[in-house]
């Protein structure tokens, strides 16, 4: 009995853990691809990490097809999602909780660019899909390529220009193959190293992490940290992003 509740927190940890909800999404949109488009005409890549010339970039799904290349990222979040293309951050609202994130279609630019200039295509023939899978819902409109759920297969469905020949769709999966780095923990590590890199490297700019904004040092007025310096966030109590004063 023990040994069935120690597993059963284990699991319930991983599930709510950052790291398990990524997997979950991730499965859900593999399982919609499996069921809803034809594997004769889309060929899946999942987890691409491709070196860049400043560290590595991890791509969740690559679509390829004679239609377009589709590059998915994935959000597994709950609550409330508020954003906008052009806005730096986006809140997520769960109750009297408020979450800053970076926007999505930002962190997909940066994919998008380079299989670009991987693949030496127009970045026409590339569209940028933001798909959020869990139990949230959209307070703000939102681009048709940022979608809920399955209704990213109805954003590829809808491109049936062919932009690709059938030798350019075999080039381009064999340059993917190619030039991904193997999916392994060691991968996995280094490329989550270089994005904490990328949030000390706008630390030390003295700019939030989170939102963007500046930071400013402040004095802690009470428990154990009383007196000690920190950095917060100047948009504060909006962002209650901390660092510590090195």
């Amino acid at each position: 009995m023990t040994t069935i509740f120690i597993l059963m927190v284990l699991i319930l940890i991983f599930v709510k853990s950052p790291f398990g909800k990524g997997i979950i999404g991730e499965a859900l949109v593999n399982l919609a691809i499996a069921l809803r488009l034809n594997k004769n005409e889309y060929h899946l890549f999942k987890n691409v990490t491709i070196r860049t010339n400043d560290g590595t970039t991890q791509v969740d799904h690559i679509i390829v097809s004679k239609y377009g290349i589709f590059v998915i990222e994935t959000k597994n979040m709950k609550g409330w999602i508020f954003g906008d293309e052009n806005q730096k951050t986006w809140t997520q609202k769960i109750y009297k909780h408020t979450n800053k994130f970076q926007n999505p279609l930002h962190q997909n630019y940066k994919h998008t660019k380079t299989l670009e200039a991987l693949f030496k295509i127009d970045k026409n023939k590339i569209f940028s899909i933001i798909t959020f899978v869990g139990d949230s819902t959209f307070k703000t409109e939102m681009p048709v390529n940022v979608t809920y759920a399955g209704g990213f297969i109805k954003f590829i469905n809808s491109k049936t220009m062919k932009l690709l020949s059938e030798q350019e769709v075999i080039n381009i999966n064999l340059l993917i193959t190619e030039k991904r780095l193997s999916n392994t923990l060691k991968t996995h590590i280094e490329h989550v190293q270089h994005v904490k890199d990328i949030v000390q490297e706008k630390e030390n700019k003295n700019l939030c992490p989170r939102c963007g904004n500046t930071l400013v040092k402040r004095i802690s007025k009470r428990g154990s940290t009383k007196n000690n310096e920190f950095y917060g966030c100047s948009s504060y109590p909006k962002c209650r992003y901390t660092a510590q004063v090195i």
